[in-house]
């Protein structure tokens, strides 16, 4: 199990801020999909780096713009962290793992190997661990368990009432098919 993502540790403090009391919560969160995704993805060149950049700014711009249609500054902050760190030829990778990773159904693009495996990943952790893809029970738990919710999944909730009120005919922009 991965305890300690410098990387993801290091873009989320970038990030501390903005996230204020939502700080635990959203780091265990990125922390159990990197789990999930490093489980469900094959060893390559740069893996856990793309893992932890995309993990770290995946929903992060629900608290850099105070906005539940995040996926567009999401990537805007994943780019300019490649951009900052000099990989931008991982921009399409780790862009279409943002945009993707609330998709329904299975990613068929070209984008990467990771755009899947991360998608998988989300909805593993947003199932609260219904949702397996062919990973042992028990290990997704001990994933659960090392990384507590504290307060992700009814913030979720909260966001979604909020935006529900406020966007009645686009309640969830982040969906894809």
């Amino acid at each position: 199990m991965l305890t300690e993502i410098p990387p993801l540790d290091s873009l989320l403090h970038t990030h501390a801020g903005a996230l204020g009391g939502d700080f635990a919560a959203y780091r265990n969160h990125t922390y159990r999909v990197a789990n999930f995704c490093a489980a469900l993805s094959a060893e390559s060149p740069g893996r856990l780096e793309k893992i932890a950049i995309a993990a770290a700014c995946h929903d992060l711009g629900i608290w850099t713009n105070g906005t539940f249609d995040y996926l567009p500054p999401s990537v805007r902050l994943a780019r300019a962290h490649l951009a900052a760190i000099g990989r931008e030829e991982w921009s399409r990778e780790i862009t279409a793992m943002i945009e993707e990773h609330h998709k329904i159904t299975a990613y068929r693009g070209d984008a990467g190997p990771l755009v899947e495996a991360f998608r998988r990943a989300d909805w593993i952790d947003v199932s609260r661990g219904l949702l397996t893809f062919g990973q042992r029970r028990a290990d997704v738990a001990a994933v659960l368990s090392a990384w507590p919710n504290a307060g992700f999944h009814k913030r979720l909730v909260q966001l979604t009432a909020r935006r529900a009120l406020t966007h009645p005919w686009s309640p969830l922009p982040m969906f894809r098919l």
